[in-house]
């Protein structure tokens, strides 16, 4: 019960971060401009917002990958191993992708 309320909330999170990636990234006046992308990631607070979408993306995909896993009736005897590899890969991932955002930094 809780994986299914763990990929509700992150669903919702995700519609929040996703709208604001959307709008913000790929809806500009008609064009990207990179200069203000540049200028955005310098930012601590989209850094912070990048991350958070990170962070999201993993639990929610993660956690739907191991649900449907766990419904094969071959794969329920290996389910903590499983488990383990989820988490172990999204800890893998989330790390990987957060120091990448953090060490962004445009150039002078």
């Amino acid at each position: 019960m809780r994986l299914f309320q763990i990929q509700r909330w992150s669903a919702v999170a995700l519609l929040a971060f996703l709208t604001i990636h959307m709008v913000v990234l790929h809806y500009p006046p008609f064009h990207v401009d990179f200069s203000r992308i540049i200028v955005r990631m310098a930012d601590p607070l989209w850094k912070a917002i990048d991350i958070a979408f990170l962070f999201f993306v993993l639990l929610h995909a993660l956690g739907g990958s191991y649900a449907v896993l766990t419904d094969l009736q071959i794969v329920s005897r290996i389910c903590k191993y499983l488990a383990g590899a989820a988490i172990g890969l999204g800890l893998i991932g989330f790390v990987y992708g957060a120091m990448t955002i953090m060490a962004f930094q445009p150039p002078v």
